[in-house]
């Protein structure tokens, strides 16, 4: 009699991943997601799939890319959530993501949930005109803010682009010293006034650990 045909690498890997959370998020929130996980005491059952940061330089494409994660993983996770806000959709992840029944992250942007929606309303509310920092956009501001908008080509520009802005609000997550000389720098190549909020990862624990545990099937 022949041996039996072994088993596909996909149903193996679907019965591994039973049971599981899947997490589709953007890399700039890599670090944070992974601490936060620890955190909550879940990062045994929950997996991670990391978009490009850089999306957000084209944010037209963020709901076709996440929904396309979603819809090739779904099949071998229980749970599925989205670590993304609307991040300049203008609705569109949300209504690619209602179609498919998956949560997200609340908020406008990313800087909503590190901050808290009651806070970054109020620094909007005190000065509309404020451009926000994360550790990650601090550290990766000569990359993704400053030759992510051309500025290293055109300098000329940041007036054009900035013109609107009176500070800088860095909402420091882990509040080294080294972070937040690169978010001074950033302020001070965008000649804006220069704030530090110190946030740490609270309000962004309690929207995922909302997200995994409250909002399982």
């Amino acid at each position: 009699m022949p041996a039996p045909a072994p088993e596909r690498p996909t149903q193996t890997a679907r019965a591994a991943r039973a049971g599981r959370t899947l997490v589709v998020g953007c890399a700039a929130l890599a670090r944070d997601l992974r601490l936060v996980l620890e955190q909550l005491g879940v990062a045994g059952s929950v997996d991670l799939e990391l978009l490009p940061a850089p999306l957000h330089n084209r944010p037209e494409k963020i709901p076709e890319r996440v929904a396309a994660v979603i819809d090739e993983r779904r099949p071998d996770y229980e749970h599925v959530v989205v670590a993304y806000a609307d991040c300049g959709t203008g609705g569109v992840l949300d209504a690619a993501l209602g179609s498919r029944r998956v949560e997200r992250l609340p908020g406008a942007h990313c800087y909503e949930f590190f901050a808290g929606s009651n806070v970054f309303a109020a620094l909007c509310a005190e000065e509309p005109g404020t451009f926000f920092l994360t550790d990650f956009l601090a550290r990766h501001f000569d990359a993704l803010v400053w030759g992510g908008l051309g500025l290293d080509r055109h300098p000329e520009l940041r007036d054009d682009y900035f013109r609107h802005y009176r500070r800088v609000v860095f909402l420091a997550q882990e509040g080294d010293a080294a972070t937040e000389s690169k978010a001074r720098r950033a302020a001070d190549r965008l000649e804006l006034e220069f704030e530090i909020r110190r946030i740490g990862r609270g309000p962004v624990a309690n929207a995922l650990d909302d997200l995994i545990n409250g909002g399982r099937p």
